[in-house]
């Protein structure tokens, strides 16, 4: 094991970077008792995230489940209305099995809203004792799971911090650790290249159809993954930009590909599609960053590496969001909310592997508990929406038939 530091041990048999208390709501009526019980308690550690739709659906299920059940997670209060069609003992009973600390508010049986709120103030309380209670162990980066993205990238990012991204990946890969990257929508013309980096022809040829879903999907809905805000900061093509993205992944073989709240069985690198399965039901892939932020989290991810060029100073709920400038004005003007100044690389002060070991150093010191910039700015967005997808198949997680 290499590069150890100390971790919370879950019951489950996980370590998380983080000892977060999770306040989830089932529906948007339940939103605003929610945000109530996390303001009174005015602390980063008490986290509020949440489904705001009233119909079922599998995915949202999944990936709740999945966050609440996520390392960094000491303990959850689930906040319901009483009506919705979310599955709330169900979720309960599952994040309990996780050997996770779990209590259930029902407004419409607790008073309405302010006595909902003084429960769940107490609540938190119990939760927040039982989870400072939880042992730490060592943890190595062998065990650490890395998502990435970018978002609000320009013509400076494929050629500075998306590639010094990819160079910290690798050395991640090297180590034994998990790293995953997305999304397929914004990889459209790179299957044939990461299909040639895939550990088998099979998973080449899925990760060449799920780009061809993608395509399909951003054809059907008749927008692609090219925004006005990219062409003002100097992005001249779809070509240009996806390669900018794909530079994230470095250059480690892929060992699988994943789905939004899919696990991966071992380490190396994994590509993550977010395109919903079938035809387009549900609007945009995803309506912001953060939903994808969300999705990499559900994936397990300690904390995720968010590189911009025009800026973005958002962050995240339950794992740290780490955040790569590429350009060297946005950095001078928005330098208290990045955490790496990857423009250097343009003015040839550092080239992109200095830049790439600052990034691996950062991930270092954020696991064992230092602040990233958006944690220290007091940043928890959350985002989740309807979505549908199909189980992924046998020859999307190779590694895990060679494990067999």
């Amino acid at each position: 094991m290499v590069d150890v530091f100390d971790a919370y041990v879950r019951a489950d048999g996980r370590k998380g970077i983080r000892n977060v208390i999770v306040v989830a709501y089932l529906v948007e009526c339940a939103h605003h008792v929610s945000r109530k019980i996390v303001n009174a308690w005015d602390d980063r550690e008490v986290h509020l995230i949440g489904f705001p739709g009233c119909f079922p659906n599998d995915y949202a299920y999944r990936m709740m489940n999945a966050v609440c059940t996520h390392p960094n997670v000491g303990g959850v209060l689930l906040v319901s209305l009483g009506c919705e069609s979310m599955n709330r003992e169900q979720l309960l009973t599952d994040i309990r099995a996780s050997g996770r600390p779990a209590e259930l508010l029902v407004i419409q049986e607790s008073g309405g809203t302010a006595a909902t709120i003084r429960a769940g103030s107490e609540s938190v309380a119990r939760l927040r004792e039982q989870a400072d209670r939880v042992p730490k162990a060592p943890m190595g980066m062998d065990e650490l799971v890395v998502g990435t993205i970018c978002g609000g990238s320009d013509g400076t990012s494929g050629v500075t911090a998306n590639p010094a991204v990819g160079r910290c990946f690798d050395r991640l890969v090297h180590d034994g650790a998990t790293c995953i990257f997305e999304e397929t929508g914004e990889l459209i013309g790179c299957e044939r290249i990461m299909s040639e980096r895939a550990l088998t022809p099979e998973l080449g040829r899925a990760i060449e159809d799920c780009v061809a879903k993608a395509e399909r999907y951003y054809r059907t809905m008749g927008f692609g993954s090219f925004a006005p805000g990219n062409a003002d900061g100097g992005l001249t093509t779809l070509e240009e930009k996806s390669m900018g993205a794909y530079s994230k992944s470095g250059a480690s073989a892929i060992s699988g590909l994943l789905k939004p709240g899919d696990q991966a069985p071992a380490g190396g690198l994994y590509l993550l599609d977010v395109v919903p399965d079938g035809e387009p039901r549900f609007g945009f892939p995803n309506i912001s960053d953060n939903a994808e932020i969300v999705e990499l989290i559900a994936c397990g991810c300690h904390l995720i590496l968010f590189t911009t060029g025009r800026g973005s100073v958002v962050g995240s709920a339950i794992s740290p969001v780490i955040k790569i400038c590429a350009n060297p004005d946005t950095y001078r003007r928005l330098s208290e909310d990045m955490d790496i100044d990857a423009g250097r690389i343009l003015s040839g002060e550092a080239d992109l592997d200095q830049v790439g070991d600052e990034i691996f150093a950062r991930v270092r010191a954020v696991a064992a508990g230092e602040h990233s910039c958006s944690e220290a700015l007091g940043h928890q967005e959350f985002i989740l929406t309807y979505k549908a997808f199909e189980p992924l198949g046998p020859a999307c997680l190779p590694v895990r038939q060679l494990a067999g």
